[in-house]
């Protein structure tokens, strides 16, 4: 929490706005955090623009042993950055280095990707001319990131901008911006110049993307969060043809087939619903279970979320840590209230605690009917919605029959099966006998309602650059 002014031009400058951060598990305050305003937001995009010609003319090597410096560095210093993501967010310390690790390996990753950006030569068959295909970068980006995985999802988009050879200005969640302002002395010391990342928390957060998207030098935005504020920034993205990169919502299926291995499916289950707390995009958040498995299935659930302690997560036996704010907690208890009220069971859980913090534990529930809303919207939280299914084909249907399609989860011994059941899932992930797939090898993103674009991958890189032909004869 050392730095918590404006990171604009490789400088900390202040502002006359501020904003509090506060610990989720204490309701206390962090910290004290600049805002950013328009006059901030205009120098941010000058100071980038500066930047971004001098590092889009290094070669592709040398912009790669930057961000290979920014692996080593972050790596070295995981502890930090999981401690401070556990003060403002409130997952569990496990959880925190876990994304930590994982927010590092994008530098690694897209190290390796930046001396890729492959072209090509071919011949026209009609004509004779010459077809030469490059990629360039395509300019300035906005970057707009989630409170839920304050490191990870900034490094995300950082990363493959970097190495497609973009100037970026950051606009964190304003819950969660501190961990994203300490990376910047980092990056400094690997070799990035000043300029080419700047960081703006702000209160104002609508106001000042808006004036930035519509900066004729901006020609990228990327966004991840809620699909309503994705769908407003393509519309401002749409008044300049911006390059929109779209992480939106979603609503995972997990199907568990009655062939299933059982400590697999249990396994995965976890891991795909308790993974950041359930304040994930790709968190199970329906968990249809084969009728002939059911009971067992579901007991053996909550034996393992019942067993799971809630508490502060900066203690490291706590596995459960408080959600990030009280409106997130409180959307999860009435989500639970609305879905008993209409025939679920509790297992497990199922009430606020008293005292402070935003905690709430894990809780199962059993016999989820369809109306309940928490099978129409995200439940963003510790929350295991049940139902039962026997039939394969209307199983597929009912985990189909949402706008989104982010990912899903299946889990089967019958590997013809389950194949066959994955293609016809309506989802641009999808994990199969994995309760997993974010990996900065893959390329990350969904269909329908769930987003534009892919982040990670080969693909995560080309979301930063444009495609140039030139037709030649020689």
């Amino acid at each position: 929490m050392k730095h918590t002014d404006l990171y604009i031009d490789g400088d900390w400058r202040k502002s006359s706005d501020r904003f509090d951060v506060i610990n989720p598990a204490t309701e206390e305050v962090l910290a004290s955090v600049a805002s950013a305003d328009i006059a901030d937001a205009d120098a941010a995009l000058d100071a980038a623009e500066r930047a971004m010609a001098e590092w889009t003319a290094r070669t592709p090597r040398q912009r790669s042993e930057v961000l290979r410096k920014a692996w080593e560095l972050m790596t070295a210093r995981l502890d930090d950055f999981a401690r401070l993501i556990t003060l403002e967010n409130g997952k569990a310390r496990a959880d925190a280095m876990g994304e930590a690790t994982y927010a590092a390996e994008f530098f690694r990753w897209f190290a390796e990707e930046a001396v890729r950006a492959d072209g090509m030569i071919t011949r026209a068959p009609s004509s004779g001319a010459r077809i030469i295909v490059q990629h360039k970068p395509a300019g300035l980006a906005v970057l707009v990131t989630p409170w839920n995985y304050p490191a990870a999802m900034g490094t995300r988009k950082i990363a493959p901008a970097l190495a497609a050879g973009c100037g970026v200005i950051i606009k964190p969640a304003s819950e969660t911006p501190l961990t994203m302002l300490a990376l910047m002395p980092l990056l400094a010391e690997a070799g990035v110049p000043p300029g080419l990342v700047n960081v703006l928390p702000s209160r104002r957060t609508g106001a000042l993307v808006d004036h930035m998207l519509h900066d004729p030098r901006v020609r990228v935005v990327s966004f991840t969060g809620s699909t309503g504020v994705g769908r407003k920034l393509l519309k401002s993205a749409a008044d300049q043809v911006l390059k929109p990169a779209m992480e939106l919502g979603g609503n995972a299926p997990c199907i568990i087939f009655d062939d299933a291995d059982m400590d697999e499916a249990i396994d995965g289950t976890m891991q795909a619903k308790m993974r950041n707390l359930g304040e994930a995009c790709t968190a199970a958040n329906r968990i249809y279970v084969h009728t002939s498995i059911a009971a067992e299935f579901t007991r053996r659930l909550t034996e393992r979320m019942s067993a799971l302690r809630l508490g502060d997560g900066s203690d490291p036996s706590v596995d459960v840590g408080p959600l990030v704010n009280a409106a997130t907690r409180d959307k999860v208890a009435e989500l639970v209230r609305d879905a008993v009220a209409k025939g679920a069971r509790i297992e497990c859980g199922g009430s606020v605690p008293e005292g402070r913090g935003f905690f709430y534990p894990p809780t199962v529930l059993s016999g989820v009917p369809e109306a309940a809303d928490c099978v129409h919207d995200e439940i963003f939280g510790p929350v295991a919605a049940i139902q039962t299914f026997t039939d394969q084909d209307d199983v597929i249907r009912r985990a189909n029959d949402t706008e989104y399609g982010l990912v899903a989860y299946v889990f089967s011994r019958d590997f013809r099966r389950a194949m066959q059941v994955c293609e016809r899932l309506d989802y641009g992930m999808v994990g199969l006998n994995r309760g997993l797939v974010s990996d900065p090898a893959a390329p990350f993103g969904g269909v329908k309602q769930s987003g534009l674009g892919r982040e990670g991958g080969h693909e995560g890189m080309q979301e930063f650059m444009e495609t140039q032909y030139i037709s030649a004869s020689w």
